[in-house]
């Protein structure tokens, strides 16, 4: 996508652009040999680069846009790197309305026509994924010679199985070098439940693992988690990237939720947790894919 146009300094509606040196003040970084991590945190998006973003993307943007947070893994001697930031990911959100349309639950009886409501709802039915659902695999730029992430299926011989994420090797109380939580975005949903993508990172000093995490809860109607998960072993300089979607109806969910054990409560308050729901929703999509850094092709 084409870099915003700035209007002129002492145009009445210029806002302040962070330049690229305090992009680079405001971001940690951590060199965890041979690989780079680093993140960034900054406020919520003004008035103008939230309004520049939305025409780029044409699609309204969400009430709480993080546009200048980051996350980025980068292998500096081949330079590859993956990053992760707010307005790619909202350009995989569906733009068509195509994927399907999602109506709060106390509107199924309006009509299909009836863009407005009387009960401080707008736009129920909208041309667009108005709960954000990015299906998000981060921003890959392929090393120098050309190796990239791919899928670890077309790489199999017959009977072998695919290497996923170590698991065992994670749950090691293995010293924490590096982490950090960055959100990307927010929204209420018009107050109506939550879309949240947020990336969380954490270092050790022969792994580490970075989660990016859209939960989004559309009250009476559905719940959604899609995990991209990149995992990094230093020694072997491989990267594994590993995608799940999951799903359920919203009511289906508070079922499991009370069958746990919970009080009427505590559900309301786990609707609001990813981690105490992700695990209740079924799969409706999953990729593994992987590439190895070291050495040459």
């Amino acid at each position: 996508m084409e870099p915003p146009t700035l209007p002129p300094p002492d145009s009445p509606t210029a806002e302040p652009y962070p330049s690229p040196s305090n992009l680079d003040l405001a971001t940690r970084t951590h060199n965890q040999h041979p690989f780079v991590i680093s993140s960034r945190k900054l406020p919520i998006l003004k008035a103008g680069p939230i309004d520049a973003m939305s025409e780029r993307l044409k699609i309204p943007i969400p009430e709480m846009i993080f546009g200048d947070n980051l996350v980025a893994i980068t292998h500096p001697r081949t330079g590859w790197r993956i990053a992760f930031s707010a307005e790619p990911a909202l350009d995989t959100v569906d733009k068509t309305g195509e994927a399907g349309m999602l109506r709060v639950a106390y509107a199924k009886e309006w009509s299909s026509s009836r863009e407005k409501t009387s009960a401080g709802i707008s736009e129920v039915v909208r041309p667009f994924d108005w709960s954000y659902s990015a299906a998000y695999r981060g921003d890959e730029v392929k090393a120098g010679d050309g190796r990239s992430l791919r899928s670890a299926g077309g790489e199999r011989k017959e009977g072998q199985e695919e290497e996923g994420i170590p698991l065992e090797l994670l749950k090691r109380r293995d010293p924490i070098l590096f982490a950090d939580e960055v959100v990307l975005y927010e929204s209420e949903l018009d107050d109506n439940g939550i879309s949240i993508l947020s990336v969380k990172v954490r270092v050790m000093e022969q792994r580490m693992l970075l989660l990016c995490r859209l939960y989004m809860r559309l009250d009476g109607v559905v719940v959604r988690v899609r995990d991209t998960r990149v995992y990094v072993d230093f020694e072997k300089e491989k990267v594994i990237r590993e995608y799940t979607a999951r799903e359920d109806g919203f009511e289906n969910v508070k079922r499991s939720l009370y069958m746990s054990g919970l009080m009427p409560d505590a559900v309301t308050v786990a609707l609001r947790d990813s981690n105490q729901v992700a695990n209740l929703l079924p799969v409706v999509d999953h990729s593994l894919d992987s590439v190895c850094l070291a050495g040459q092709p």
